[in-house]
């Protein structure tokens, strides 16, 4: 495990040339990736529409939570690490220097995608904090929630000019351990993201 390295993303935008409409109407599952990176700006638009903070005040976040409990977390494999997700501060935390995406293909029963795609977002949630609210509703919850989440991911995405695939075929135990996700979390969603190779 390296030492946690602190990354400050740039301020995300709430205006853009693309309409929801659009981005509603492109919206398609895409597994043929060009090997170019995406640009801060771009991955910190992405972050901030799955769970930044777009009321300071209260803590809301982009997509709606039951209680505003907020039980998911986000990490992103990319070539030079692993990294999670902090809403308060709009900031990554470096959780490893190595590329995970190559295991993540292994654990996601060699969909080969997963490696070619510059960012792989995996989603994961724990259960536990709903729980002690909501009890046994607590699943559905967090399954709307994760469902929202990724929905606000697909749509930035083609607003960019990217494209993405969900993915839901994985061994759990494997991604933890690549990832180091805590006990307490469970994975339930990777989400590669890139440049579409249209001639694919």
């Amino acid at each position: 495990m390296a030492e946690e390295k602190i990354i400050n993303l740039p301020t995300p935008k709430t205006r853009s040339k693309t309409s929801i409409e659009q981005s509603i109407a492109n919206r398609r599952s895409h597994r043929e990736f060009l090997a170019k990176d995406l640009t801060m700006d771009q991955l910190s638009q992405i972050l901030w529409a799955a769970q930044g903070i777009t009321d300071k005040d209260f803590g809301f976040r982009a997509a709606p939570s039951a209680g505003a409990l907020y039980p998911l977390n986000i990490y992103i494999a990319k070539k030079d690490g692993v990294f999670r997700y902090i809403a308060d501060g709009h900031k990554l935390v470096q959780l490893s220097k190595e590329d995970k995406r190559p295991s993540l293909v292994r654990a996601s029963l060699g969909q080969t995608f997963i490696k070619e795609a510059p960012v792989d977002i995996i989603i994961s949630a724990n259960f536990a904090i709903t729980q002690a609210k909501y009890g046994a509703r607590a699943f559905r919850y967090v399954c709307m929630e994760i469902g929202h989440v990724a929905e606000n991911i697909h749509l930035q995405a083609v607003s960019l000019g990217l494209g993405s695939v969900p993915i839901g075929a994985f061994w759990d135990d494997v991604i933890k351990q690549n990832l180091d996700i805590p006990d307490n979390q469970d994975p339930l969603y990777i989400i590669p993201i890139g440049y579409v190779n249209e001639e694919a």
